[in-house]
């Protein structure tokens, strides 16, 4: 049998026996929010006719039902979306490309993030999910899910008060661009603003020899600041075929993206507010789009390599 037709069979029946469990964990959450509603409404009841007792007893044990209910309810949806990452996604994705390879709890390691330079800040606490890897032609690539914070202390009367920000929520991509660069090249959004304390690390520019470089292209000096330690190799990695490319992108994310060149890699960061690669509870497993916006993020990591024209081996390392 063909290796394609029967990873789509492979597919369909997971997603069918998936939907199964879908349904019937949907129906639990929907029965024991009405059951928890409904007592509520008999407390009301009793005591507005005076049966106090009687709607405490039964209270009670409505609300031990539901706990125990809902305890149940839970298990079911973690091994649901267990489940739905260890065997729907990994086939979804030889669908795209049969390289591919997903692993749930990995992700982009921290030291890379710092060696991307993309953030104002020291990251304190880190999260990182969905780590998806392989080859775009000769282009080895990475990418997950990250959210980042940094931590601010401050002293008070009652002790010391910890308070947890945002950096970065979204998706970091990372991939060979065949090219060992002398120095870091940084593309960020004016979105962030002129400061260079925005959204790049404030690193790049701590020695003091990093300059803002004027390219070319109008429509990319509008949307975008570049900063290099070199202008004539920043100009030499953004030629006009690969601002196009970025400016391609760009026009194909909801959110601005911002890319680093350091060393023989391109860092690209993602911004999005929403997980991807999760299991849904409210939209069913077997229509046609179930897989739509997860495709969409893995189509456009795909899109990188190829409107950057990565696979054209034009340099070689050094």
């Amino acid at each position: 049998m063909d290796s394609k037709l029967n990873n789509d069979l492979s597919l369909k029946a997971i997603l069918d026996r998936l939907e199964t469990k879908r349904i019937d964990i949907s129906s639990n959450i929907k029965f024991y929010s009405y059951l928890k509603k409904l007592s509520y409404l008999i407390v009301i009841v009793g005591i507005y006719y005076d049966y106090k007792i009687i709607a405490a007893v039964m209270f009670f044990l409505c609300f031990i039902f539901v706990l125990l209910g809902n305890a149940r309810t839970k298990g079911k949806l973690e091994s649901y979306k267990e489940e739905y990452k260890s065997e729907v996604i990994p086939l979804a994705l030889k669908q795209i490309n049969k390289s591919l390879v997903f692993e749930p709890n990995n992700g982009v390691p921290h030291a890379a993030l710092e060696n991307s330079m993309l953030f104002t800040r020291v990251i304190d606490r880190f999260v990182t999910q969905d780590f998806i890897y392989g080859m775009q032609d000769k282009t080895a690539f990475c990418f997950s899910e990250v959210r980042a914070e940094f931590k601010s202390e401050r002293q008070t009367n009652k002790g010391i008060v910890t308070k947890w920000y945002p950096i970065f929520q979204g998706i970091i991509f990372v991939v060979d661009f065949n090219k060992n660069f002398k120095v870091s090249t940084i593309v960020r959004s004016k979105e962030f603003g002129d400061d260079l304390g925005g959204w790049l690390s404030r690193n790049v520019f701590n020695s003091g020899n990093s300059e803002r470089v004027q390219l070319e292209n109008a429509s990319f000096n509008k949307e975008f600041t570049t900063y290099s330690k070199d202008q004539i190799e920043a100009r030499y990695i953004l030629t006009p075929k690969v601002i196009e490319g970025i400016l391609k992108l760009n026009d194909k994310s909801d959110k601005t993206i911002s890319l680093s060149f350091i060393n023989s890699s391109l860092y690209v960061a993602l911004p999005l507010k929403a997980d991807h690669f999760e299991a849904s509870i409210r939209t069913s497993l077997t229509g046609p789009d179930f897989f739509s916006e997860d495709r969409a993020i893995v189509q456009f990591m795909h899109d990188i390599v190829h409107e950057l024209d990565l696979n054209t081996r034009i340099w070689g390392k050094e």
